[in-house]
């Protein structure tokens, strides 16, 4: 477990609460220069990060390593502060943590936080605007009802992801100028993504254009203004195939 907090007492105070709920490894972070060294050399199993503090803002540094090369970049973030407020716990969600932890708190808050992030893991979403789980399921450690969305009951899962990475595939296409590494890395999980559910759904048509995008962006390690304009042909093509477009779909023969 990483913990990010520049003060010492809570710092220790969180590490001891770890530690006799789990038998883990614990490392401290007072400050972001010493996270960023950490989060480049070890991978926690869940990532504290506080609020807010002195040379630390915990938002910030949630989305730059949701946004950058780490390997550890996908791990739980739990944000934990004692001044939450409306704002402050949205910023957390759309910077990508997991859950929200207020202080002071109780070891069962704590072990509820940690189940959900190791027993209820959620999708990964890895757009333009937001790099991180599904933000449908945020603080999740806090809920215990019913799931009410229509999507959470009615839509198939292959389905769902189609829809899903249509919609920001459209939206990374047009982020190519403005953050044309974040949209190429998008691009990539989206045409995988198309692939697979097109072949759960024996969509011939859908299967071989999502390959295309895939066999090109393979063939891409950065968007330059002289591929940018190809890149968006074949990526237009796919567009064509997705829900409520008039192309017709072509259903695969089974073997």
């Amino acid at each position: 477990m990483l913990i990010i907090d520049p003060q010492p007492a809570g710092a220790r105070m969180l590490a001891d609460a770890l530690r006799n709920l789990y038998a883990c490894e614990v490392w401290i972070a007072p400050t972001r220069q010493k996270a960023i060294e950490l989060l480049q050399s070890v991978m926690p199993q869940a990532v504290f990060v506080e609020l807010s503090g002195p040379g630390l803002d915990g938002v910030e540094l949630t989305r730059q390593l949701r946004r950058s090369e780490f390997a550890c970049r996908k791990v739980p973030v739990i944000v934990t502060t004692a001044t939450a407020t409306a704002q402050s716990i949205i910023a957390a969600r759309d910077a990508g943590a997991h859950e929200f932890l207020r202080k002071p708190y109780t070891s069962k808050d704590l072990l509820r936080r940690l189940e959900a992030v190791a027993l209820k893991p959620r999708p990964w979403v890895e757009a333009v605007a937001y790099v991180g789980p599904d933000r449908r399921r945020f603080n999740s450690g806090e809920y215990a009802g019913r799931r009410k969305r229509k999507a959470d009951v009615s839509e198939t899962p292959e389905a769902a992801k189609l829809a899903q990475a249509f919609k920001i595939l459209k939206s990374a296409s047009l982020a190519m100028s403005g953050d044309p590494n974040q949209a190429l890395r998008s691009m990539r999980v989206q045409a995988d993504d198309l692939y697979e559910a097109a072949v759960a759904l024996k969509d011939v048509r859908l299967a071989r254009a999502a390959g295309e995008l895939q066999k090109y962006l393979r063939a891409v390690q950065t968007i330059t203004a002289e591929n940018a304009q190809a890149l968006s042909a074949v990526v237009g093509e796919l567009l064509k195939l997705a829900p409520g477009e008039p192309a017709p779909r072509q259903a695969m023969k089974a073997a």
